[in-house]
């Protein structure tokens, strides 16, 4: 049996995700929840600075993405400065929101 974190493809998100990076990084999210080994993806947020609507819509393009596929995407450490942003477009209930990395996952990062 598998765990959580050993069956998520992982990603360290930093800097600023706006409009001049943001399709890029939906690109590469992409690249890694479509990887058929993997179980979904966890999103590390504690370095992201900022957020705008740009880098806000890929997040949620990669959650649609993933719900098809039926895999899990994760974000965890959100700071609370980015975490403000989802809970005021409520998306705060959309996405599954972790505390911090798994251990084990931080361990293998």
């Amino acid at each position: 049996m598998q765990t959580m974190a050993q069956a998520m493809a992982f990603v360290q998100a930093e800097g600023s995700l706006n409009a001049s990076n943001a399709q890029d990084f939906q690109l590469s999210l992409m690249e890694r929840i479509h990887c058929d080994s993997a179980a979904g993806l966890i999103v590390d947020m504690s370095k992201v600075e900022a957020l705008d609507s740009a880098g806000l819509i890929s997040l949620v393009s990669v959650l649609k993405q993933a719900r098809q596929l039926r895999k899990r995407f994760c974000l965890c450490s959100v700071p609370p400065a980015i975490r403000i942003i989802f809970e005021l477009t409520q998306l705060d209930r959309a996405f599954e929101m972790l505390e911090e990395v798994p251990f084990s996952l931080a361990l293998a990062a």
